[in-house]
């Protein structure tokens, strides 16, 4: 079971978020997309800097959820 990981960076002074982006990799599992995501997390935060979170009140969240992009629904399935 592969996991993708999902990211929304949002303003609390404005009350709204980035669209949602998924990441262009694939994990393993979901301790390594989440141990990914705080990374990412952490590196986006300081990128934005202490300035423009404090200003904006910039927060970042973000979700592992299983890649379901490569499978197929049974019902698409022939049975012989």
């Amino acid at each position: 079971m592969n996991f993708v990981l999902t990211m929304v960076i949002c303003s609390a002074v404005a009350g709204q978020c980035l669209a949602p982006f998924n990441l262009n990799k694939e994990y393993k599992d979901g301790y390594d997309c989440m141990v990914d995501g705080y990374q990412i997390a952490l590196d986006k935060t300081v990128e934005i800097g202490r300035e423009e979170i404090n200003k904006n009140r910039i927060y970042i969240k973000f979700g592992c959820n299983e890649d379901k992009s490569h499978k197929t629904s049974i019902s698409s399935k022939s049975i012989k």
